[in-house]
């Protein structure tokens, strides 16, 4: 019942208050997102933690100008590889044989397949793939904040290439999917924060098939 709590409580805070989050619970936010499960277990994405306040200062203008881009702790950006990559795949498939101590035949099979699916794709086809991946971890990653107590703000709003060009990430192979400020709320500047949270009834969101 404290995670329902904990979403209930939590919303996409509209003003921050500049406070600084701890490393420990920002720790614990980036382990829940790495611990997310993704597609064939590759987890193609990286998070970039950001503190610095010049680059947050360079990202406010093309991110609509949204004050807690400058005003959160800590600005995580979940960018998605452009790519599947056999060198990508292979990366993981070897870390998890490291990892566990030994090969498995089904498991190789599996890597075969998958190296002969994914490298002949379109790049623009793979990286929407690899940013469904990274949501995922975007979505725990709320949910962990939300459990720590911390204010996260999903945020589509913004200019990916120049988010991009900023962070240097197309030369690392990779293209930002979504942002997520961290930070606590400024509740005397907040529209947002005394509304009640409105989502649909259950009745209206799922559908049971017996």
């Amino acid at each position: 019942m404290e995670l329902l709590d904990k979403l209930n409580w939590r919303y996409a805070a509209k003003a921050m208050n500049g406070k600084t989050v701890s490393e420990d619970k920002i720790e614990r936010i980036l382990e829940a997102a790495r611990l997310a499960p993704t597609s064939s277990g590759l987890q193609p994405f990286e998070i970039m933690v950001i503190k610095n306040q010049a680059l947050k200062e360079q990202i406010r203008p093309v991110a609509w100008n949204q004050p807690v881009i400058t005003d959160c702790s800590h600005l995580l950006v979940f960018a998605a590889w452009d790519t599947y990559t056999e060198d990508r795949i292979n990366y993981m498939f070897d870390l998890t044989n490291e990892i566990r101590g030994f090969k498995n035949d089904g498991w190789e099979n599996y890597r075969q397949m998958l190296l002969g699916s994914y490298p002949q794709k379109d790049a623009e086809e793979n990286y929407h793939h690899a940013a469904k991946q990274a949501y995922i971890a975007f979505s725990q990653a709320i949910s962990a904040a939300a459990f720590e107590s911390v204010d996260a703000t999903p945020i589509e709003g913004f200019d990916a290439d120049a988010v991009d060009a900023i962070l240097g990430l197309r030369e690392k192979g990779l293209r930002s999917a979504v942002l997520l400020p961290l930070g606590y709320r400024k509740e005397e500047e907040d529209w947002l924060v005394n509304l009640v949270k409105v989502r649909k009834p259950m009745s209206d969101l799922v559908t049971v098939i017996n």
